[in-house]
């Protein structure tokens, strides 16, 4: 298991400016990301947020989402370190892969 540590400077730049190139932007007023993935009906999903809940466990690192119909609005932070960590960049690029 990872041990997360907050992104700062650098490190913290370089990561949000590869994670905007996916669609993951900074929420405002907080130390976090957030995305919208949209799919084709509900069953894709929560078949979607099924498959990112096995990841996200075996990280011990969980996600905010809130899910309605075919739309999950996913917010990350790493309560542990206060803000944006190492876990956060890489439960973003296992669901972007996830979400294909």
């Amino acid at each position: 298991m990872t041990t997360p540590h907050k992104l700062t400077g650098a490190d913290r730049d370089k990561a949000l400016a590869a994670l905007a190139d996916h669609g993951w932007a900074p929420v405002e007023g907080r130390d976090a990301i957030a995305k919208r993935f949209v799919f084709s009906d509900f069953n894709e999903a929560f078949g979607w947020m099924t498959r990112v809940a096995l990841v996200a466990e075996h990280m011990n690192h969980h996600p905010e989402w809130f899910n309605v119909y075919k739309t999950v609005e996913v917010t990350l932070a790493t309560h542990d370190v206060g803000g944006l960590s190492n876990l956060d960049v890489a439960l973003a690029s296992k669901m972007d892969r996830l979400a294909g």
